[in-house]
């Protein structure tokens, strides 16, 4: 059995790997990231876009879907942080760089929570220092161009027109007609953006609804369909740089080519309907015959101007931008849904990951091997093939995928057996990855009695056999099930497993073979469970269960009917509960029977866990509203704010002295030594 050395509100973790993670130094490029944690990983997860320093190709701007710009100097080899623009929901999909002055850098911005806004980002410094542009604010703009020929021309997309400076972006105009001036106001919904490169005047806009083209800088537009497929959503628009007359054009419906400047497209043949989503469209600047179409079905290639394409990856990786070295056409680079930067020096005949200090992953769990305390393992959502579990032996300076037999299965839960076996729970059942196993295997066998076994009576006039006065003992019907439903947490005790699932809440007393349960008071939608001798706490989303007797009888807690979203609960030694949720934190000091809404140094809302370090005798509680970690030493009744890890939090853990944190999107990070050693007086000692 694991030793609690920490307790968690959505879940338990011990984490005791060595001073490999430790020592490891912050990396930070600006002063904008000095003093913050440090991201350990696992790399990868999905990257938005990607652009090129013009006067040196090995600088290379990455833009995420979470508002944070990455840096590579290697040519894409090994990423840093760099800046964060604007809030966490916002998508950096487009980044130019003026190829007259590199330090000048533009990033476009929507907002995945209000679709509507988003903004234009400007840097003078090559990244260092960063401004929303007045002009462009609240804009969603979801395409940019910047003129080949006038660096300080910029065009951008946006849903409510086109829009365009003179001036680098000082000021604005719009050049697409308003919405009232009648047909031509179909010119929004922008998707792509493209510049004439030998007239700035000449622009192409691709919409939810076909494309169109201005020849004048916007004082009259042409609608560009003839050839296209009525309704076609134009992803990409490019033109040629050697030959402003060829157009290409990605569509729902395909990819189209015009050798007419727009005029007339027709279709491309070669790439299969079923991979009909190309979201981009890129020229090879040193062979301008050869295109790369980067599709929701894998890249495609064509070196004859699209008469015919090769498909150059798998049909799984998911394409939203393409990057090619202009000083070395083989060296290509992909920016990807879920695998990250994906690299080839080839001419994208074979692919290798290229995420070393890159991580956008959702952690939703940690572990320590409890018999290698250089080990870590980790559970992640939404990455499905390249997800799943990772582990680290030293210290997330590396790591290495484990999710062999998961089959593409997001894990919101991972816990370690006493023989060294690990548990992980999924978003459809259980699995078990045995000591020095390689795959993991399902452990969702369910066994219910339907029908008790009992004695019964035989009457007066005799049984089948004409007997009188024997009993027979009619045996229990076992019904054998299999559990395919969410497993958002589990808790391992000497005496049995608990798993909180989506179809109820299921124990098990022979390690995992065989489980029996269901929904407990008429609630199935189970996402916590924890447990302290025979006080056991479960949580749904709305309500907290809570047995005094091992889960024998359960009695539902007196909570606020006004929580909608509960996080997570944990169970202190002294029996405290608490309760993590939107609405806040919840205490009850009485083993569930009454409650307390706690606001005392707390956050009053956006709880995301509440953890008991036993190490230090102390609660510990995140938020994913803040990087703030809060403390309280008096079993939760008043807290006080703890460090600022500059990260949305979703838990946090001790590891001698140092918080190690999972957050939503930026994987696991780590607290820096010298902040740890200047806040020990008011945190206490080493829990280890």
């Amino acid at each position: 059995m694991i030793p609690r050395a920490i307790r968690k509100g959505t879940r338990k973790t011990l984490i005791t790997f060595a001073v490999a993670m430790i020592s490891m130094t912050m990396i930070s490029v600006t002063t904008l990231w000095a003093g913050q944690w440090t991201s350990l990983g696992p790399d990868g997860g999905d990257v938005r876009s990607l652009n090129f320093d013009p006067k040196n190709p090995e600088r290379i701007y990455l833009g995420t879907s979470t508002g944070t710009l990455f840096l590579s100097n290697d040519g894409g080899h090994n990423w840093t942080r760099l800046a964060h623009l604007g809030g966490d929901d916002n998508v950096l999909d487009h980044i130019a760089i003026d190829p007259q002055n590199p330090k000048h850098i533009y990033v476009s911005a929507w907002s995945v929570e209000n679709q509507q806004a988003g903004d234009v980002y400007r840097s003078h410094d090559g990244g260092n220092n960063w401004e929303a542009l007045p002009g462009m604010h609240g804009k969603s703009v979801r395409a940019m161009a910047i003129s080949a020929s006038d660096s300080k021309i910029l065009v951008i997309g946006a849903l409510d027109g086109v829009f365009r400076t003179n001036n680098g972006g000082n000021s604005w105009e719009r050049i697409s007609p308003p919405s009232q001036a009648g047909g031509q106001a179909e010119v929004k919904n922008i998707e792509s953006i493209a510049i004439d490169p030998k007239n700035p005047d000449v622009v192409y806009a691709g919409t939810w609804h076909l494309a169109w083209k201005t020849a004048n800088g916007g004082a009259n537009w042409q609608h560009i369909n003839k050839g296209m497929i009525d309704d076609s959503d134009v992803f990409s628009v490019i033109v040629d740089s050697t030959n402003s007359s060829v157009v290409y054009a990605s569509a729902c419906s395909g990819i189209y080519k015009s050798e007419s400047a727009g005029d007339l497209f027709h279709k491309l043949q070669g790439i299969p309907f079923s991979a009909r989503r190309t979201r981009v469209l890129k020229q090879d600047p040193s062979n301008p015959a050869t295109v790369y179409a980067g599709t929701t079905e894998g890249l495609w290639k064509t070196t004859d101007g699209g008469k015919t394409w090769k498909h150059v990856t798998n049909s799984e990786v998911v394409v939203n931008d393409v990057l090619v070295d202009p000083r070395n056409s083989n060296r290509v680079l992909l920016a990807t849904d879920r695998s990250g930067v994906m690299a080839s020096d080839n001419g994208a005949e074979t692919w290798v990951a290229s995420n070393h200090g890159y991580t956008h992953r959702y952690v939703s769990s940690i572990l320590a091997d409890q018999s290698d305390s250089n080990a870590m393992l980790v559970g992640v959502v939404n990455d499905r093939e390249w997800g799943g579990v990772f582990s680290t032996h030293d210290g997330g300076q590396s790591w290495q995928q484990k999710s062999a037999g998961l089959g593409g299965r997001d894990v919101f839960a991972l816990q370690q057996a006493s023989n060294g076996a690990l548990i992980a729970g999924t978003n459809k059942g259980m699995f078990l990855l045995d000591r020095n196993a390689s795959q993991w295997r399902p452990i969702n066998n369910i066994v219910t009695e339907k029908v008790a076994a009992r004695v019964v009576k035989s009457n007066a006039k005799g049984n089948a056999k004409g007997k009188k006065g024997v009993t027979t003992k009619i045996p229990a019907v076992v019904v054998r099930s299999v559990l395919d439903a969410r497993v958002s947490d589990i808790e391992v005790t000497p005496k049995r497993w608990l798993a909180a699932t989506s179809a109820g809440l299921f124990t098990s007393s022979d390690q995992g073979k065989t489980w029996t349960g269901g929904p407990v008071l008429g609630k199935t939608d189970f996402v916590a469970v924890e447990s302290e001798g025979d006080l056991v706490v479960a949580a749904t989303r709305t309500n907290v269960l809570y047995s005094a007797n091992g889960g024998n009888t359960w009695q539902q807690a007196p909570l606020s009917s006004y929580i909608t979203s509960i996080h997570g609960v944990t169970v202190t030694p002294e029996g405290q509960i608490l309760v993590a949720s939107r609405e806040g934190a919840f205490r009850s000091s009485d083993s569930g029977a009454t409650w307390e809404h706690v606001v005392n140094g707390l956050p009053d809302k956006n709880i995301s866990s509440i953890a008991y370090d036993q190490g230090r005798k102390r609660l510990l509680a995140t938020s994913t509203a803040t990087g703030v970690v809060f403390e309280s030493k008096d079993n939760g009744r008043t807290w006080h704010r703890g460090p600022d890890s500059g990260y949305p939090l979703r838990r946090i853990s001790v590891v001698r002295g140092r918080f190690v944190g999972a957050t939503p999107f930026d994987g696991v990070i780590v607290q820096p030594e010298n902040e740890a050693e200047s806040a020990s007086a008011g945190f206490g000692s080493s829990s280890n």
